[in-house]
């Protein structure tokens, strides 16, 4: 997991470079394919699927609050031959002892957090893939160590086809 971890930091600095707006085509050139929400990258033996959110809510003992956060994204990522794994960096360190929370169309999972970033149990991550591809919008709720609570909702358009170009370019 430590392993995935590390990679997965280098990982999330070129793409949010790649998804930084207008910049986008002159920063990045390892992105191989943009669909509709999505856009995926290879970098050595690593391929994947990345995508920000569309709307983010901060708030703070139930008000509305302005805070600063890094990058956010949602990672559907490949290791040469391996199977796709699910992550999320929420821009801030996740309140110790804490899960973020995913949800698909009602259905709901937990991440476990190490840091800034969250993944799937062990075994999750199939389940979590099959339902990201027929769901419409996936939102992330997680607390961070300050005791902010966020919400993130990301549009799956363009998710599947954003796994396969992933998968297939990782196969084997």
């Amino acid at each position: 997991m430590f392993s995935r971890a590390k990679g997965l930091i280098g990982v999330a600095a070129l793409a949010s470079a790649a998804l930084a707006g207008a910049a986008m085509a002159q920063v990045s050139e390892n992105r191989v394919a943009a669909n509709t929400d999505w856009s995926v990258f290879v970098e050595g033996t690593q391929c994947w699927g990345v995508s920000a959110p569309k709307e983010t809510i901060n708030t703070k003992d139930g008000k509305p609050a302005q805070v600063r956060r890094g990058d956010i994204l949602l990672f559907i990522t490949y290791e040469k031959g391996g199977k796709g794994a699910i992550s999320f960096t929420g821009g801030y360190p996740f309140a110790p002892g804490s899960t973020v929370g995913l949800d698909i169309g009602g259905t709901k999972y937990d991440l476990f957090v190490d840091g800034e970033w969250a993944w799937a149990a062990e075994g999750e991550d199939e389940k979590i893939i099959g339902a990201l591809k027929a769901g419409s919008a996936a939102t992330l709720t997680a607390k961070s160590a300050k005791g902010t609570q966020t919400e993130d909702r990301f549009s799956l358009s363009g998710f599947s086809a954003a796994v396969d170009e992933a998968a297939k370019r990782c196969a084997g």
